[in-house]
Order: structure tokens, then C-alpha cells, then sequence
């Protein structure tokens, strides 16, 4: 199939990870007339869908062999390697011609060996990971990065503006993932003032959602500040994104910073922090679940 033709007459997508993005993310696609093949690990988590007139497939080689695009958000970079590199993989049927698009939170140099291997046998590879939680996913309005061939992504982006609002190619493969170790340090640091913010207010009386309007439009507003504050102060840690998620992330942003020399005090004391928090039973709840160190 010619995917340079992306209409939903002219292409069926392939979508592999039904979690908590997955799940919005793949009934964008399907709400705008796409034809698609699902799989996850899980069934269940693909009926809603399904009932929706989403294709189930019991296997990656059913999925890659019916599809001209292909889209996965899985768990974690040892998760993306075998499903794309394993030898039931992806790529071991994967058509000439076809574009994958990894959207899971991943390792930078396995997002290269990727395109390199999806070159080979005449496809395309790019790698554009996601930041928005679960809140973005639902209501279309992810950040998306992506890295990979220029004149790649400007076809697929039709497919992108389904499921996000700023789309911003970041460079070769590889890139998306480079730029969302960006975001997830910028982050790491931000969740512990948040955290300590709420706490300052508990501890010195305040209304804290009183607070909370005054000081998310002034200048320490932030995406963090805005919407997960909202949840610790309700005592919410159901997960938009998981805390066992963001220490693979912070881990990844660790050793890719490690290997270019660069030091990263906040990163290190954010991941730390998470660590304990997860050793404590908290790794299924979501990075707002940070805040409960500052309150028992």
C-alpha cells in the first residue's frame, strides 16, 4: 500500500498498546473513519474498541502483515525491543512500505537501531513519544515529539493531529526520544516543588485550592501545578501516568545524561524519591502520588 495516501479509504492502521494513553489514542483513529487492526497483551483491555469496529488480531505477525501503518505504545524500552527486534517481532513481517511509529517512552539508540532495521526491509521508522497523561490521550491534545525522516512525518502528521495538539518534528531517529528525556527532567523537578508547594499550604493553614488559583496563572504555573495539584489535594492517585513508568523514564534520562558527561542533581533527587515512593507500594499509582510523602 502507498502511504503517501493516508485517507482513511486508502490505509488501514495497526495499533499495538491499549493502557492508559493507548486507549484514547487509538479511538481517535478509529472516530475518524480508520480502519484498525488491534493487539495488546491483554484482550479485555481491546472490547471497547472492538464494539467500536476495531479488528482484534490474535498475534503481532496478523497485525503487521494487514497493516499500512502501524502505531504501539507499550511499557517499556525492553518491551519495544522485542516487539519490533524479537523474532516474532514486528519487523519479521513487516511489508515494504509500511511506517511504524513508536509512541512509547523509550531509549534514544533503540529508536536508531529501529529505523535502521525497518530500513532494510523497505519501511519507514519513526519514534514520537507522548507527554499529557491520560487526560491529554482522551480528549486528543498530546504534545507529541517525533524524530525520523522529515518528509515521513509530514505525511503521517494528518494521523498525529488526531490524537495531539502540538506535533513538533525534534530531528532524526532518535530525536522524539532525546526531546522527551527533556521533558520528563523538566518534570521530575517540577513534581517535587508542586508537592512541597501543596504541603507549604496544608502546613500554614491556607485554602489550598484558594492557592492554587492564585499561583497556577502566575509565574510557577505548570502543567503539573495545574492538573495533577488538583488530585493530591483530593487525595487522587489513580494513575494518569505511572510511577513505575516515570522511574523507567527518569532511569533512561539518567544514563543517556550519564553517557554525555552532563550532571543531573534534580533528576537524581526526583528519581530517589520515586523510588522510595514505589518501594512503599506505590508503583501502580500516578506520579501525583508523590505528594503522600509530604503528608504521613
Amino acid at each position: 500500500m502507498d502511504t503517501k495516501n493516508i485517507s482513511p479509504e486508502h490505509i488501514t492502521i495497526g495499533f499495538i498498546g491499549l493502557g492508559v494513553m493507548g486507549q484514547g489514542m487509538a479511538g481517535h483513529l478509529l472516530a475518524a473513519g480508520y480502519r484498525l487492526n488491534l493487539f495488546t497483551r491483554s484482550k479485555a483491555k481491546a472490547e471497547a474498541l472492538i464494539a467500536e469496529r476495531g479488528r482484534w488480531c490474535d498475534n503481532v505477525k496478523d497485525l503487521a502483515e494487514g497493516s499500512d501503518v502501524i502505531f504501539t505504545i507499550v511499557g517499556f524500552p525492553q518491551d519495544v525491543e522485542s516487539l519490533y527486534l524479537g523474532e516474532a517481532g514486528l519487523i519479521a513481517y513487516v511489508k515494504a512500505g509500511t511506517v511504524l511509529v513508536d509512541m512509547t517512552t523509550s531509549c534514544p539508540d533503540l529508536a536508531q537501531r529501529i529505523s535502521q532495521a525497518v530500513a532494510l526491509k523497505g519501511g519507514e521508522a519513526l519514534d514520537a513519544p507522548v507527554s499529557g497523561g491520560d487526560v491529554g490521550a482522551r480528549e486528543g491534545r498530546l504534545s507529541i515529539m517525533v524524530g525520523g525522516n522529515k518528509e515521513c512525518v509530514d505525511r503521517m502528521m494528518p494521523l498525529f493531529e488526531l490524537m495531539g495538539t502540538t506535533i513538533v518534528y525534534q530531528g532524526p531517529a532518535g530525536a522524539g526520544q532525546h526531546c522527551k528525556m527533556c521533558n520528563q527532567i523538566a518534570i521530575a523537578s517540577t513534581m517535587i516543588g508542586v508537592c512541597e508547594s501543596m504541603a507549604y499550604a496544608q502546613k500554614a493553614g491556607l485554602d489550598v485550592k484558594t492557592v492554587l488559583k492564585s499561583i497556577e496563572s502566575g509565574a510557577a504555573g505548570s502543567w503539573s501545578l495545574s492538573h495533577l495539584a488538583p488530585r493530591m489535594i483530593e487525595g487522587d492517585f489513580d494513575p494518569g501516568f505511572y510511577v513505575k513508568h516515570f522511574i523507567k523514564d527518569m532511569t533512561i534520562a539518567q544514563a543517556t545524561a550519564e553517557s554525555m558527561a552532563l550532571e543531573t542533581p534534580g533528576l537524581d533527587l526526583a528519581k530517589r524519591m520515586y523510588e522510595t515512593l514505589a518501594a512503599n507500594g506505590g508503583e501502580d499509582e500516578g506520579t501525583q502520588a508523590l505528594f503522600k510523602g509530604y503528608t504521613t
